[in-house]
């Protein structure tokens, strides 16, 4: 394979001032599906086990070109950028330590971001100046204004933004939620969500069950403090670091009630068409460790209310699965609209009607139906190309988080959270509104 390569930009830059200069016969090559102007050039940040998944998603498509993979864990990058040249025959994909790098690198049009969730917004916001286009895993990361900033820059620089919460790109899905946005299950009620806890996680703790707080050696080939970031610096241990470390810490997440709540509770958003608000009010308790690394919320059932009324209840397995089996078969996590003619639920086992003749519907012309993508990787590469929003916009994505943040503070605070969806604010607790940001560590800023 060449190591010169004419990237998607370049090409669309340069064609109008070759045109002319076109021969008469054109390989297919430049016209086809796999034309320079076709491809979109990626480089993946963050390639644990979440970021190789990404990578093996985007290199089955044919207009996806990688040219960079970042890792702290140089073993990590090493390996990736293996993969990848051994995939396309040639030395084509770099290995970096500092995603700084990457984005200094002006054939690189989008950048996959699966790092542990506290760099997920200071690196996108990054990218985004920087003008690529951003694919970020879930949740946007535990500090909601940072979101907010986000959300300025990419404005400021139309930065295409697609979230990881591909079950919008499943059928069972967006079929549940056009169920109940036109009324096939009567007028919606409420909502059901669950997901997983930290207790999936507990046998892969070095130290059982919440993590060692024992100070270890840095590993040999591992950047710890670019690893840590904007986060507080601590002593290293040899579960801080490790997946389960990364979710369960509150420095650098809010634990499974937004790591993998954001999944169902994104759904709950779209089926309620709240994907521009989301609950005014909280209540509810939980769960936190005391003993060792894991200070998270552990379990939680919160109660949340939006403005038209509806309520949801949001659970972690553990607690909804006596909840969830009185009316379908258990799965760990899914999402239930009520309405006050019968109830869909979907999770990605299948979905659950309350009577059969929900199960095949055809939706009427006055109907209104949702965006449809069956591919979430091919939908970003087809809206970096088209400049459309994607079917996971970054404004949903804030507002399906904000949910995880809220719930997170009721429950540390032992206190309902009222909020303002329309400004964004925390009502009459000011002790609660600071929650919603956090310092950085010098030198990183947004």
């Amino acid at each position: 394979m060449a190591t010169q390569k004419l990237t998607r930009r370049e090409f669309i830059g340069r064609s109008a001032i070759t045109a002319a200069a076109l021969p008469t016969i054109v390989p297919s090559t430049v016209f086809g599906q796999n034309a320079p102007s076709n491809r979109v050039t990626l480089a993946s940040c963050g390639v644990g086990s979440q970021g190789s998944y990404l990578m093996r998603n985007f290199t089955r498509l044919s207009d996806a070109q990688f040219l960079a993979v970042c890792d702290t864990f140089k073993s990590r990058r090493d390996e990736a950028a293996r993969v990848l040249n051994r995939q396309y025959g040639g030395s084509v994909v770099q290995a970096y330590e500092d995603f700084r790098n990457v984005l200094d690198r002006d054939d690189i049009d989008a950048v996959i971001i699966a790092t542990p969730d506290h760099w997920h917004v200071p690196l996108a916001n990054c990218a985004a100046k920087a003008g690529k286009d951003v694919y970020v895993e879930k949740p946007l990361g535990p500090v909601l204004r940072w979101a907010g900033e986000l959300r300025r820059t990419a404005r400021r620089y139309g930065t295409v933004f697609q979230y990881g919460t591909q079950q919008r790109s499943d059928w069972r899905f967006r079929y549940a939620c056009e169920l109940a946005r036109n009324g096939y299950i009567g007028e919606l009620d409420s909502i059901e969500v669950w997901s997983p806890d930290v207790s999936d996680d507990w046998n892969d703790f070095a130290v059982k069950r919440y993590g060692s707080m024992e100070p270890a050696p840095i590993p040999e080939g591992f950047n710890y403090d670019l690893w840590l970031g904007p986060a507080p610096w601590a002593p290293y241990t040899i579960d801080r670091c490790r997946r389960e470390g990364s979710f369960h810490v509150y420095d650098y997440a809010l634990g499974f009630i937004a790591g993998w709540g954001a999944h169902p509770l994104d759904i709950a958003q779209w089926g309620n068409d709240a994907d521009h608000t989301g609950p005014v009010s909280y209540e509810g308790s939980g769960e936190i460790p005391t003993d060792g690394l894991l200070n998270t919320v552990a379990q939680w059932d919160v109660r949340c209310q939006y403005p038209n009324g509806v309520i949801m209840r949001f659970m972690c397995h553990r607690l909804a699965r006596p909840v969830v089996e009185k009316y379908r078969p258990w799965s760990g996590h899914g999402t239930t609209f009520f309405g006050s003619e019968g109830w869909v639920s979907v999770d990605r086992g299948g979905l659950h009607f309350s009577r059969p003749a929900l199960k095949d519907v055809t939706f009427s012309s006055c109907d209104s139906r949702l965006y449809e993508s069956t591919n979430h990787y091919q939908n970003f590469l087809d809206c970096i190309k088209s400049r459309q929003p994607t079917i996971s916009p970054l404004e949903a994505a804030i507002r399906s988080d904000t949910i995880s943040h809220l719930s997170d503070i009721c429950i540390r605070l032992r206190q309902p959270i009222n909020w303002d969806a329309q400004n964004e604010l925390i009502v009459g607790n000011e002790y609660a509104s600071r929650m919603l940001d956090r310092a950085m560590r010098s030198p990183w800023r947004l």
